[in-house]
C-alpha cells in the first residue's frame, strides 16, 4: 500500500494519500485550505482521488473540502462535526481576528456522508475502519487500516502529546475514554500517522507519551 503526507497550510496539517499502488484511485485523509498542496501530493504519484476522510472538523482539517469533494468523490465527516466545519471563518476568528479573512472562505458548502464508529469503508480497494474518538472535537474520528497496521489519528494522538481539549466542545475526560476504549486496544504494533507532527507508533507512545501512562 502507498501511503505520502505533506504538511500543508498555515498550521502544517498532515495531509495523507492512501492507495494501493502508484497511477490508480486514492483516498485522501484530511483537507487543509491548500488545493495546490493536496494535488501536488496526488500528482506526485498520478493518483486521482476518488473520497476524502476528514478526521474531524477544525479548518485546518476541512476547510478544503470544496476543492476536493468534486466531480463524484465523496466527503466522510462525522455528523456532530458538520457544522463547525461548514464556517471555517468563524473558527480561524477565534484565533486570529479579522487576519482569518485572508486565510479561508465563509463557508464549506460541499455534503458530506456520515461517519459510525466501528463502520467498515472500502474506499480505492482499501478497508478503514472508522473509530468515533470524542474529545478533541464531538465528532472526531480516526481510521484504522488494520490490514497495514496504520492509524490515521488526526489531532486525538500525537508524539508525545494528544489533541487540544480547550477548544468549543472539546472535552479531556471524553478524549481519555476514547483513548482508553478505542485507541489502546490496538495492537502496539500499529503505526500511528498523525494529523500534526512525526509518525509514531502505539508501542512507543505507550512508553513515552505522558498522557497513555497515566492511562496504562
Amino acid at each position: 500500500m502507498l501511503i505520502d503526507s505533506a504538511p500543508l497550510w498555515f498550521f502544517q496539517t498532515n495531509t495523507y494519500v492512501v492507495a494501493p499502488g502508484t497511477g490508480g484511485p486514492a483516498v485522501v485523509v484530511d483537507a487543509p485550505p491548500d488545493p495546490q498542496g493536496v494535488g501536488d501530493l496526488l500528482a506526485a504519484h498520478d493518483l486521482t482521488p476518488v473520497a476524502l476522510l476528514v478526521t474531524h472538523g477544525h479548518v485546518d482539517h476541512a476547510g478544503g473540502i470544496d476543492g476536493i469533494a468534486t466531480g463524484g468523490i465523496t466527503a466522510y465527516l462525522h455528523s456532530e462535526d458538520v457544522d463547525m466545519a461548514r464556517h471555517p471563518r468563524e473558527q480561524l476568528r477565534a484565533l486570529l481576528g479579522a487576519a482569518a479573512d485572508n486565510l479561508v472562505g465563509a463557508a464549506v458548502t460541499s455534503p458530506f456522508t456520515d461517519l459510525h464508529h466501528g463502520e467498515t469503508l472500502i474506499l480505492a480497494d482499501i478497508e478503514f475502519t472508522v473509530l468515533h474518538t470524542p474529545g478533541h472535537t464531538p465528532g472526531h474520528c480516526c481510521f484504522h487500516v488494520e490490514s497495514e497496521g496504520v492509524l490515521f489519528s488526526g489531532d486525538q494522538l500525537f508524539q508525545g502529546s494528544i489533541g487540544r481539549t480547550d477548544l468549543p466542545g472539546g472535552s479531556y475526560e471524553q478524549l481519555m475514554e476514547s483513548m482508553r476504549d478505542h485507541v489502546l486496544p490496538l495492537d502496539a504494533a500499529t503505526a500511528v500517522l498523525p494529523g500534526h507532527g512525526p509518525t509514531t507508533t502505539l508501542s512507543a507512545e505507550r512508553l513515552s507519551n505522558p498522557f497513555l501512562r497515566e492511562l496504562l
